[in-house]
């Protein structure tokens, strides 16, 4: 069980990195051509995806004694799922996004669920 909830995170631990990644290399250029720019809007962009890198970081950390770090997959999982909530408001408000912004937020809504595994795991 705590085996699987380690893979688990660790596999789902390299979505955010990876997507960082891109980020902070392309910029907000990844969807927009270059007449679209808006200089705020990749900056904007880019030091979120920097920060985004620390939700991997704070999963790593965690992993290994996973069943003692209740609180901080809690606060990870609050992080995802409030960036999960402004994905939906964008999709109602602006236009659904890409098909990998939809999984995200499918991901990113579905994180608190981890922490039921937590504790399950924490209380073996």
């Amino acid at each position: 069980m705590k085996l699987g909830l380690q893979i688990v995170l660790g596999i789902l631990s390299l979505v955010p990195v990876a997507f960082a990644l891109l980020g902070l290399a392309q910029g907000a250029g990844r969807y927009l051509d270059d007449t679209a720019m808006v200089a705020a809007l990749d900056n904007q962009y880019r030091y979120n995806s920097g920060t985004y890198i620390l939700v991997s970081f704070l999963l790593w950390y965690a992993i290994p004694k996973v069943e003692q770090h209740f609180k901080l997959l809690a606060f990870v999982s609050a992080s995802l799922f409030i960036g999960g909530l402004g994905r939906v408001i964008s999709m109602m408000t602006v236009g659904p996004g890409l098909p990998e912004q939809l999984a995200g937020a499918c991901i990113e809504l579905g994180s608190p669920l981890l922490l039921f595994w937590q504790q399950a795991v924490a209380r073996r």
